[in-house]
């Protein structure tokens, strides 16, 4: 499974979209899709799980959980870091 694909099955899991995560663009804003504060918690921490990283407070933003490609870029430089 694709790194992509993985964060959107978060997102269908935690996220609580109003839409489902795969029918979003990359850049689309999760917030505005109806993902709450609250929600963006869950997603990061199921995220953390998935991919057996740790988010460091200085990603712990809203712009890192805004749109799939914002948390698939975080991931990367966690996973790239943690190589």
């Amino acid at each position: 499974m694709s790194m992509i694909d993985t964060v959107v099955r978060v997102l269908d899991t935690h996220g609580k979209l109003t839409t489902p995560a795969g029918s979003l663009a990359p850049d689309a804003d999760l917030y505005a899709a109806g993902m709450t504060s609250h929600a963006s918690v869950n997603v990061m921490l199921a995220v953390e799980d998935a991919f057996d990283i740790e988010f460091p407070d200085e990603l712990l933003t809203k712009s890192t959980f805004c749109s799939i490609g914002a948390i698939c870029s975080a991931v990367e430089g966690l996973l790239e870091a943690a190589a």
